[in-house]
C-alpha cells in the first residue's frame, strides 16, 4: 500500500496497493492522458475520485482496491479504462474472516502523559463536552409539547445562563402503534435512556401522553430512571392537557437553569471522550482523506485510553473481515458476523437496499461503484487498533478503544444510536458535502477534498483534501483532526453549532412492525 501517511501525494493517479490492478484518479484525466507511473494512456475522461483500469483485465477477474476485491470485471477491460458501476459486477464472494489472528494489544500512555481538554464533570464522573437541559418525548403524540416548551427558552431568554448551552427538544414518530413487547420497544428504551443518562444534559424533562404503547413508569423502571433533581416527568393527560404540561414544563425549566448554570470547565484526561464516527455523502477519496486521516486521529485517541465508536453495518459489509482478524477475541468477531447475517438474513432480504449493492446516487457521482466499495473506506474511520467490543444498537458504551455498534446506515438513526450509548462528540467524513448536527453533542464534519471544502467552507470543519492535493500527510492531517476533537470537546464550536444544526437528527431505529 502506498504509505501516504509519511509522504506528498502527487502525480495523475494514486496507487493504493502494489497488488491494485485499478488506480484513483487524483485530478481530472482527459482522453489520452498519460500516466507514466502506470506505463497506460487514460481511454476515456476519469473524473478525479473515480478508478481506471491499471492493466488489462478478464471478465469476472476481482477488482482490487488496497488489495481488497470491490467487485468483478463485468467483461474484458482493456487498461486505462474507466471503471465504474457500468463494467463493474457486484456479487457475493468468500472472505476468510480469521477470528484475532491480527489482534495486537495497543499500548495506553499512562494517566500522566494523556491528552487533555476541559470538560464538565458530572456527580456522577461523567464527562461531559455540552451543557444543554433536554426535553424528550415518550412518544410523537407529546412531540409537539416537548417542542413548544423548548421554543420558549431562545438566546434572549437564556442570556442570564451563559454557561447552558441551549434548550433542546428530542422528539420521535414512535412509542405507540408498535410492538409492546421485544427488540422494537428494548431500542427504543434504550434509545431514550441513553439520551436521558447522558452527561450534555444537565437536567432532563420526559413527556408522555398518558395513554401509549411505551408508558412512562415503564420505560422509566425498565432504563433505572427516577424523578429527581436532575430528571422531571409529566404525563399529559394527568397534567391537564397541552397547553397546561406546555406551561408545567417551561415552569420547571426555569428553576433547573440556575443549577444549570452552575457549572465551570475544568482539565480531564482525553481518555473520557467517546467519539461517534460517521460518513455521509462518500466519494471516491473518501478511502484515500478524510475516512483513514480520521482513523489515524482515533488511533491517537485509543492511546490516550479514548474510545472510538464504528457504526452504520451495512457500510461495512464486504469488508467484515478486515475487522475480524484483528477483533481482541474470537467471540467479539462473532458478534460481529452474527449482526451482519441479521442483516442478510433477515432485515433486508430482496429489498433495494445498501447492503444489497446499491449506494446512493450522489455516491454512484463521487466515484464509489457498489456498497463493497463504500465498505471499504467507511471501515478506515475506525483506524487500526483492536476491534475491543460489539455493541447491540443504543447499548452504553463501557469498552474503552475501538469499539463497533450495530446500526443502520442512514446517518441520523446511525448517530442517535452511539450517542444513546455515551458519545459525547461526533466526527462526520463527507465527501459530496452532508449537512448534519445533533444535539446535545458537537459535530465535527470532516471535507474529503478541498473543492467541497472551498465551496461549503461555512459548513466543513477540517479539509482532508490537503491528502490528495500534496500539501500534507496523512499523518499530519490525523494529527490536526485529533486536535479539532479537543478544541472542541473544549467548548469549541463546530461549524454546525454556529449554524445551528442538530434540532431534528433525534432518530430513533424503527425495527418493528407499525401497525
Amino acid at each position: 500500500m502506498i504509505d501516504i501517511s509519511e509522504k506528498q501525494v502527487t502525480g495523475p493517479v494514486i496507487r493504493l496497493h502494489h497488488a491494485d490492478n485499478v488506480v484513483v484518479a487524483r485530478v481530472p484525466l482527459g482522453i489520452g492522458t498519460a500516466v507514466p507511473s502506470e506505463g497506460i494512456t487514460a481511454r476515456s475522461q476519469v473524473p478525479a475520485g473515480h478508478k481506471i483500469a491499471a492493466r488489462a483485465l478478464v471478465a469476472g477477474e476481482p477488482i482490487l482496491k488496497y488489495n481488497v476485491c470491490i467487485g468483478f470485471a463485468a467483461t474484458d477491460i482493456p487498461a486505462g479504462t474507466y471503471l465504474h458501476s457500468h463494467n463493474t459486477v457486484f456479487r457475493e464472494f468468500d472472505r476468510d474472516y480469521a477470528y484475532s489472528r491480527d489482534y495486537v494489544e495497543t499500548p495506553v500512555l499512562p494517566p500522566e502523559q494523556r491528552a487533555t481538554f476541559q470538560g464538565i464533570v458530572r456527580a456522577d464522573g461523567q464527562v461531559a463536552t455540552r451543557n444543554y437541559i433536554g426535553i424528550l418525548s415518550t412518544v410523537n403524540c407529546s412531540a409537539t409539547v416537548v417542542h413548544h416548551i423548548a421554543e420558549a427558552f431562545n438566546d434572549r431568554r437564556l442570556a442570564d445562563f451563559p454557561n447552558v448551552d441551549g434548550v433542546v427538544a428530542l422528539s420521535h414518530g414512535l412509542g405507540c402503534g408498535m410492538e409492546m413487547s421485544g427488540e422494537p420497544m428494548d431500542l427504543l428504551r434504550r434509545t431514550i435512556g441513553g439520551f436521558a443518562h447522558h452527561p450534555n444534559f444537565a437536567a432532563v424533562l420526559i413527556v408522555g401522553l398518558g395513554c401509549e404503547r411505551n408508558q412512562l413508569n415503564l420505560l422509566m423502571k425498565d432504563q433505572g430512571l427516577s424523578d429527581g433533581a436532575r430528571l422531571h416527568t409529566f404525563v399529559m393527560q394527568d397534567t391537564g392537557g397541552t397547553r397546561k404540561t406546555i406551561e408545567a414544563g417551561i415552569a420547571a425549566i426555569e428553576k433547573l437553569l440556575p443549577d444549570a448554570n452552575n457549572v465551570k470547565r475544568e482539565t480531564v484526561s482525553a481518555s473520557h471522550l467517546k467519539i461517534g464516527l460517521q460518513c455521509g455523502g462518500s466519494d471516491g477519496f473518501s478511502s484515500i482523506t478524510a475516512n483513514p486521516a480520521l482513523g489515524a486521529a482515533m488511533d491517537i485517541l485509543v492511546r490516550h485510553g479514548g474510545t472510538a465508536i464504528l457504526s452504520e453495518t451495512p457500510e461495512i459489509y464486504g469488508v467484515e473481515h478486515t475487522l475480524t482478524s484483528r477483533a481482541r477475541t474470537r467471540e467479539v468477531g462473532e458478534k460481529l458476523v452474527e449482526r451482519i447475517r441479521w442483516w442478510k438474513e433477515e432485515y433486508s432480504p430482496g429489498r433495494d437496499v445498501q447492503i444489497n449493492g446499491a449506494v446512493s446516487p450522489g455516491n454512484q457521482m463521487g466515484g464509489l461503484a457498489n456498497i463493497f466499495e463504500k465498505s471499504l473506506g467507511s471501515s478506515m474511520k475506525g483506524g487500526t487498533t483492536g476491534l475491543m467490543e460489539v455493541y447491540r444498537y443504543a447499548e452504553r458504551v463501557t469498552q474503552p478503544g475501538f469499539v463497533f455498534m450495530d446500526t443502520p446506515g442512514f446517518d441520523p438513526v446511525s448517530a442517535t444510536g452511539q450517542i444513546a450509548g455515551g458519545a459525547n462528540l461526533i466526527c462526520f467524513t463527507t465527501g459530496r458535502g452532508s449537512m448534519f448536527g445533533a444535539k446535545p453533542v458537537p459535530s465535527i464534519k470532516l471535507a474529503t477534498n478541498t473543492p467541497m471544502y472551498e465551496r461549503l467552507t461555512e459548513d466543513m470543519d477540517v479539509n482532508c483534501g490537503d491528502i490528495v492535493d500534496g500539501t500534507a500527510t496523512l499523518q499530519e492531517v490525523g494529527q490536526r483532526i485529533f486536535e479539532q476533537i479537543l478544541r472542541t470537546a473544549s467548548g469549541e464550536r463546530s461549524k454546525s453549532e454556529l449554524l445551528g444544526l442538530g434540532n431534528h437528527e433525534f432518530v430513533p431505529w424503527n425495527i418493528g412492525v407499525v401497525s
